[in-house]
């Protein structure tokens, strides 16, 4: 395995134990919880989760090609009108992360270095794969470190990684 497969590796060992803990997280929680928000017009714990199952679609799968077809109605799954369960929530965020589990074991350093345009606007800059796999990282970190924020604040368990 060359530098770029060991650190890879060792990014899927990490993001993994974040993942599980999102997902231990949000998986009890009821419609009244998925629905608290710090502010009337802000998003919800459940809306912030269904962001980070579109995002990775967008990211993966769109730009990069990544996974199956069927991925595509994933693509804007947080435009949806809420609430989705969850259930459901979990069961996506365990689908995308098959998506990036597959890619970070599969993808090389030349898939790595080489540039992808936006599938969805064409003004976007094009991005390497190393970009989008960190973007996409801190874009998880972000937006798990809000899920977490607001559950605590409510009372509610919290992700423990």
């Amino acid at each position: 395995m060359d530098n770029t497969g060991l650190a890879l590796a060792e990014i899927a060992t990490n993001w993994r134990e974040y993942q599980a803990g999102m997902v231990r997280a949000l998986t009890p929680l009821s419609p009244e919880q998925l629905a608290l928000r710090p502010a009337p017009d802000m998003w919800s714990v459940g809306t912030i989760a269904s962001h980070i199952v579109a995002v990775r679609v967008g990211w993966f799968h769109g730009w990069m090609g990544a996974g199956p077809a069927e991925l595509d109605a994933l693509a804007d799954w947080d435009d949806e009108p809420e609430p989705h369960s969850a259930a459901d929530i979990v069961s996506n965020l365990t689908l995308t992360w098959s998506l990036v589990q597959s890619g970070l074991s599969l993808w090389t350093a030349e898939d790595l270095e080489k540039s992808y345009n936006s599938p969805y606007r064409k003004d976007r800059p094009a991005r390497t794969g190393k970009w989008i796999v960190w973007h996409v990282i801190e874009h998880d970190i972000h937006h798990g470190g809000e899920i977490s924020l607001l559950l605590g604040m409510n009372g509610v368990p919290t992700m423990d990684v």
